[in-house]
């Protein structure tokens, strides 16, 4: 460990583990610790089964769950966008050829009690339960117009400037009402509150079109998710680290990261000392330089079915907007099951989050929760969400944010993408990578 690198990196949850992959990929030399055995820090992937049960102090599983080592649970499961950032990432660093995804099969939306399809074409808006015929008719010229609209041609706009215009200005232009806005914008452009409504409408358009773009892949939904559970996604990273030269050490505990004249040197575990020009970490590593602003609740639940009325889909994602349900944000369902590895064969892993708003964050997630049908075994838990007090530029410090209740990974890599920049001062260079890894890993 007595070496000098460029980067140490500190963690190996999905953040750090692409931040490493990035920058080893990018030609730094790159010391990767984590303190823990395993790999994955809060985005871990817990097996075999009786892990996940002890983990939470509850009484070891029965025969009927099968086999332990046929689970893969997931402690904070999401969803990739087919067409989005991290896949983007996942294909030009190569880390494809260490991973197998399979897509979601279904995309809800709550509105009324009630689970419906995620209309995203003209079609599927004249046959959705979601809207009145008047609305069905309206909400299709919408999409028509959204998929039409290119940025560099103002000759598609049709007189409305998206880049000046507020994305309530589209929603009147269409006459779209609430109850359409609310499913557009949570469940097709996935915000987690209104505040877009005020902002320039084509950062919405873009979301809505990345959605659209990803469900053209395959069909069934926009969503993929690696077989054997997102555990892998990490230790993908990590062998692309290693390929590029970088070192990895689990089971290594971190005692000081040592500065000088307020900029970091080093970390220093025991009597070992290893030096480098800038650290990245999660913020479990720096609890004095990250502040507290707010909570996640998750239920991990294990059922032997899936949920009711999605069509015996075999995994799927449903969002509740926030105003479905008198609250400030959306509450989160996600549901995978045997066929991607990740549980004995007939069983299914459903997880409910959202942002907690009460003193009772359980009462929260209960409309999530009332959609899974019986439960049979349910792990609760509430996880403070983190973010950095500075950018990093001066200590050369820097630390990623909490992951949030989403089940998209769409604002992780946002993050990943915003600390490479800040500590490198460039946008990741995409292209760059492609052409060094050559045609062969595309």
């Amino acid at each position: 460990m007595d070496e000098e690198y460029d980067a140490i990196v500190l963690g190996t949850g999905l953040k750090e583990c692409i931040l490493s992959g990035m920058l080893s990929v990018s030609g730094k030399k790159v010391l990767h610790i984590d303190r823990n055995k395993y790999y994955g820090g809060e985005s871990a992937s817990i097996t075999p089964l009786e892990d996940l049960f002890s983990k939470f102090k509850a009484p070891a599983p029965d025969q009927n769950y099968g086999r332990g080592r046929d689970w893969n649970v997931d402690l904070i499961p999401k969803f990739l966008m087919a067409n989005g950032l991290l896949v983007k990432l996942l294909i030009h660093t190569g880390v494809t050829r260490y991973l197998e995804f399979k897509s979601i099969e279904g995309s809800y939306v709550y509105k009324s009690g009630k689970i419906s399809k995620v209309p995203i074409d003209q079609q599927e808006a004249l046959s959705s339960d979601l809207m009145g015929i008047f609305e069905k008719r309206r909400f299709k010229n919408f999409l028509l117009w959204v998929q039409n609209m290119q940025e560099d041609d103002p000759k598609t706009w049709d007189n409305f400037d998206p880049f000046k215009n507020p994305m309530s200005a589209l929603y009147s232009k269409f006459n779209l009402d609430k109850n359409t806005q609310d499913f557009t914008g949570h469940a097709l452009a996935l915000y987690r509150n209104d505040e877009y409504i005020s902002d320039s409408a084509v950062i919405t358009i873009r979301r809505i079109k990345l959605y659209s773009d990803s469900l053209a892949r395959y069909g069934k939904s926009p969503y993929l998710y690696p077989m054997y559970g997102l555990g892998e996604l990490p230790q993908g990273f990590a062998r692309l680290s290693a390929i590029y030269g970088g070192t990895y050490m689990l089971d290594k505990p971190v005692d000081e990261i040592v500065k000088q004249d307020g900029k970091v040197i080093g970390v220093r575990s025991a009597n070992e000392t290893a030096l480098c020009k800038q650290i990245f970490c999660d913020p479990t590593y720096v609890p004095d330089l990250v502040r507290k602003v707010g909570q996640v609740i998750r239920c991990i639940c294990l059922l032997d079915h899936p949920i009711p009325n999605t069509g015996d889909a075999l995994s799927t994602q449903i969002i509740i907007p926030q105003k479905q349900v008198n609250r400030n944000s959306d509450i989160y369902v996600s549901l995978v099951s045997y066929t991607h590895q990740v549980a004995a064969k007939g069983w299914f892993i459903a997880m409910v989050s959202t942002t907690v708003e009460t003193l009772h964050p359980e009462s929260e997630i209960k409309p999530g929760l009332d959609l899974l049908g019986l439960i049979r075994q349910k792990f609760v838990y509430v996880s403070d969400y983190l973010e950095p007090i500075d950018d990093g530029t001066q200590s050369q410090l820097f630390v990623s944010t909490s992951y949030d209740a989403t089940t998209h990974f769409e604002t992780t890599c946002l993050d990943v993408l915003n600390i490479f920049k800040r500590a490198t001062g460039e946008e990741f260079d995409f292209n760059k990578v492609k052409h060094e890894l050559g045609d062969e890993d595309q």
